[in-house]
Parts: structure tokens; sequence; C-alpha cells
């Protein structure tokens, strides 16, 4: 009979002992939370409280700004500061149009949209769209052009290969047709720096 009064007592029990496992698992979850994000946030700044690299730029500092690079003429250089996602943007001039390009050093060529090339005053014919390459998304078609000038922070090349993507193409690329003609291209931390002449 002792037996089967413990026994009792131990299904009263129960609940009580599943509410309390629940309560210690979800202060656990709760408490393993609050380290991960600290350990987040605490990472991504360095002693001064600003993000590591100390040239991280938020968007919205380089939407103010209207700039995505600073040139120090003495030592021939333009540096891009890396931005909130982690891509370099260049300020670029293009046949005198001003255009906001994402720095692609894995593209072979400029990539200019449609809106874009519109902007540097470069036209073509519907017909002339063919497939230029092959991405993730499937067939890219584009038109390939000559660009007469493009600028970055001083740096100036005349006759640039590139392609129009008239459609598919959220931003243009400033690609090897432009970055192979400048004599270093160099990533240093959260900075790209251009130099030479």
């Amino acid at each position: 009979m002792r037996t089967l009064h413990k026994t009792r007592d131990l299904e009263r029990l129960k609940p009580f002992a599943l509410d309390v496992a629940a309560m210690i698992g979800r202060s656990l979850a709760l408490t393993a939370g609050i380290c991960l994000f600290a350990a987040l946030v605490a990472g991504s700044f360095d002693g001064n409280g600003s993000p590591n690299g100390g040239d991280w730029v938020p968007r919205s500092a380089v939407a103010q700004s209207g700039t995505a690079g600073t040139s120090d003429w003495n030592a021939g250089t333009h540096t891009l500061s890396r931005e909130y996602d982690g891509h370099f943007y260049a300020s670029t001039t293009v046949n005198g149009a001003s255009l906001r390009m994402l720095v692609d050093t894995g593209a072979s060529v400029i990539a200019l949209t449609g809106s874009d090339a519109r902007a540097a005053g470069i036209y073509w014919d519907q017909s002339e769209v063919s497939p230029v390459a092959r991405g993730a998304s499937g067939t890219v078609y584009g038109v390939e052009r000559q660009l007469e000038v493009v600028d970055v922070g001083g740096f100036t090349r005349r006759n640039v290969r590139a392609m129009i993507v008239p459609q598919g193409l959220d931003i243009s690329l400033l690609g090897q047709s432009y970055l192979g003609q400048i004599s270093s291209v160099q990533i240093e931390g959260n900075r790209m720096v251009l130099s030479g002449s």
C-alpha cells in the first residue's frame, strides 16, 4: 500500500514538475538569446564605440553626403568606404552624367542599367539587345557599347567597354573594363583604395 501512496503523490506533482521544467527551459532560451545578442552587438564595435574598422559608413550617411569616396591628390588615391550591406559604391561620372555604381571586381566589364545608360546619353534599338551572359536567374540580355569617358575620384579613362542591361539590373556595376586600367585596387578592412594614374 505504501507504494501506491507514493505513486499517487508523484502523479499529483507531475504537472508542477512539468511547469518548472518549462519555466527553466524558457529562462535558458531567453538567457541564451540575450547573450547571443550582446555578443553580436559587442563584436561589431571597436573600443571607441564605432563599428569595427572605424570606416564603416551607414546607408543614411552616404545618401545624405551624396558621395561614396574621398580623394587624396598628394598620395594619388581615391578611397571608398564599405557600406551597410558590405559592398563598395562609387560616385562615377559616365559621359558627364553622375551615377552611383556598385564596385564589382568580379565583373569583366561595366554594366549599366537602362536608366543610367539613358542618363549618360547612350541609346540603343531593341533589335540590338541579345544574350550577353548567364546569371543566377538565367540569361542576361544586353547591348555592348564603348563609354566615351568614365571618371571615379579623378581617375579618368576613355573608350571604356560596357554592357547596357536594359532590364533586370538593379544598380550599375563598375567592373574590370575600368578597374583594370587603374594601377591598384586594394581592399584594406572597410576601405577600398584606388591608386595610380
